[in-house]
């Protein structure tokens, strides 16, 4: 990962012994091992930072994870400090970026499925006061468990509204995603923010001499008006749309600045919008949703279904081996 920090999962003597630890050690070098020696010991839940050495970030944040024992044990309370004891370092020595892995998922049995949801919403709390890019880097598959009925669901919208039927590589297109095998390597999600907010109402249908008064309004103008419609300021806004500070600024400063569509769709989402204002904001950046791409299908059927929860949209978009949303 091309990131400031990552983090190692370790043991109380820091050595590397598996997993994780040993690859970076491995490939970090002697020299971590002689930084970790001097630091050890760790304690379970706390955290400590060394230099990256060999491996292409600037510092290593390790911490101890809790051996599953049933979750009566304090589990999630040692998992919770991993997490932002780990967060606080990279804040503290002024990362812009960190990559975690799922802690404790391993050989100490933590629950796959347990530690993704528990991870992302400890990230998120942390993210809603702190400026910071975060990955979670996922083994395989197993590491998450996403919901077979609205699987179904989302691939039986697709298919029902897409209707042209000289395009017959779309639906082969569809079931390749969904019966794709990644290799057992790290799949990169970032962590994005969902936090419920008032919905926009419906906008009154616009008459031609309307829409071409307002041609000349920029991507940049319609989403602050909306924002202020919707009561959230500017920063809540767009941690809710995991788009970073830079890029929001960028925004805000340059009217005629074009974010990517992910990112207008992540807006969107954040801002609640229905299927109609979503589709005024992305024309005003040349862009829409359509009945012919994966991707758009996905959020389209969120927003049709009204479900802005932008967790589980990311994970339908993995799902489906689709761009997720936000930076």
């Amino acid at each position: 990962m091309q990131v400031d920090a990552i983090v190692n999962t370790t043991n109380a003597e820091m050595v590397g012994y598996s997993g994780v630890d040993l690859a970076v050690h491995t490939l970090a070098g002697a020299e971590l091992d002689a930084e970790c020696s001097r630091l050890a010991p760790l304690g379970l839940g706390q955290a400590k930072i060394t230099g990256g050495y060999a491996l292409p970030c600037q510092y290593i944040i390790h911490t101890s994870g809790p051996v599953w024992q049933g979750g009566h044990f304090g589990e999630s309370a040692i998992l919770r400090s991993c997490y932002i004891e780990s967060l606080k370092l990279a804040v503290e020595n002024r990362c812009e970026s960190v990559a975690f892995p799922l802690i404790s998922s391993g050989v100490y049995g933590y629950p796959k499925d347990q530690v993704l949801k528990f991870a992302v919403q400890t990230i998120t709390e942390f993210l809603f006061e702190h400026e910071l890019t975060v990955y979670l880097c996922v083994f395989d598959r197993e590491s998450y468990s996403f919901s077979r009925k609205l699987f179904s669901d989302i691939r039986a919208f697709i298919g029902d509204e897409y209707v042209d039927e000289h395009d017959e590589c779309y639906y082969e297109e569809l079931e390749n995603c969904a019966k794709s095998e990644r290799p057992p390597a790290r799949c990169c999600a970032e962590i994005l923010p969902s936090v419920a907010s008032a919905p926009l109402s419906r906008p009154a249908k616009k008459s031609l001499r309307e829409y071409i008064q307002q041609m000349d309004r920029s991507f940049a103008q319609l989403l602050f008006e909306l924002i202020d419609q919707s009561g959230m300021t500017d920063v809540e806004c767009y941690k809710k749309a995991n788009v970073d500070k830079r890029t929001f600024s960028k925004i805000k400063s340059n009217k005629n600045y074009k974010p990517s569509k992910q990112t207008i769709v992540a807006f969107a989402i954040s801002l609640k919008l229905d299927m109609d204002t979503t589709q005024e904001l992305l024309a005003t950046a040349g862009f829409t949703l359509s009945k012919s791409k994966v991707f758009d299908q996905i959020i389209r059927y969120f927003i049709l279904n009204e479900n802005y929860d932008i967790f589980e949209i990311n994970e339908a978009l993995f799902e489906f081996d689709q761009q997720l949303l936000g930076v």
